[in-house]
């Protein structure tokens, strides 16, 4: 371990696989502890051995981010516990149907949107006053380019990002004064169980591996960051910056 995060607490969505997972482990590895939150107990296990193997702290939490009222308590609960929070690693996404839009039926537009948008906004709101607390709150918010893009047939996938970043980019516009800085990421092609879905004549290895991204995002988290208001694009490895109005 290095140590930069030694004594601070981070959160992380979606933690059980991909990007997250390994995420997780790196946050551990610089000495924080990580509060793990996903669906799939067993990958949370998985992921928890791992710290633990390493000299890290976890704590697990098997959560479907569609409870909204669950969101909420998480972020009591760390107010209880550890009365702030330093990182927040918000990646936990779906990619919903890929298809023409007139061709999506409500219930999947509906219910991705509640994961990608919603429960990303619930998130944010749950643990901000939390953050703020922080000497050096950092938020990280996992986007893609599909949101900047918006190919033909994407346009459920494309659109919640598209939200989500517009989400975090007022977010950053309102605590622009603050020590809390607060970024978006294009992790970019990544062999992943949802790149498989969305693209599954693609051959994997020719694909950057999760724990190559998430050692890209990884420097966002730390206390030295000074960017916010922005959108880190992994596969260029530097931060873009969103054009204003004309």
């Amino acid at each position: 371990m290095t140590g930069h995060l030694a004594g601070r607490v981070a959160l992380v969505t979606g933690a059980s696989r991909g990007i997250g997972y390994h995420l997780s482990k790196l946050l551990a590895a610089e000495g924080a502890h990580v509060v793990a939150v996903a669906r799939t107990v067993g990958g949370l296990e998985e992921l928890d051995d791992e710290i633990k193997g390493t000299g890290g702290s976890a704590t697990l939490v098997p959560l479907d981010l569609t409870d909204m009222a669950g969101i909420d308590r998480l972020g009591g609960a760390i107010h209880e516990r550890w009365g702030k929070l330093d990182v927040l690693v918000a990646n936990a996404g779906t990619l919903g149907v890929l298809g023409p839009i007139g061709h999506l039926e409500a219930k999947t537009f509906d219910k991705t949107m509640t994961l990608n948008v919603t429960s990303t906004w619930r998130v944010i709101r749950s643990v901000d006053p939390l953050l703020r607390a922080s000497d050096a709150g950092r938020a990280i918010v996992l986007s893609s380019g599909a949101a900047h893009s918006c190919k033909a047939f994407w346009s459920l996938y494309a659109a919640s990002k598209a939200a989500e970043e517009a989400l975090v980019r007022s977010w950053a516009n309102e605590t622009i004064n603050l020590p809390l800085r607060v970024n978006s990421v294009n992790p970019g092609a990544t062999r992943t169980a949802m790149r498989a879905l969305a693209m599954p004549g693609e051959d994997p290895d020719t694909l950057p591996k999760p724990a190559d991204v998430a050692a890209k995002i990884l420097p966002l988290a730390l206390p030295s960051l000074t960017e916010t208001g922005k959108l880190f694009d992994v596969r260029k490895n530097r931060f873009l910056r969103y054009r204003d109005p004309e």
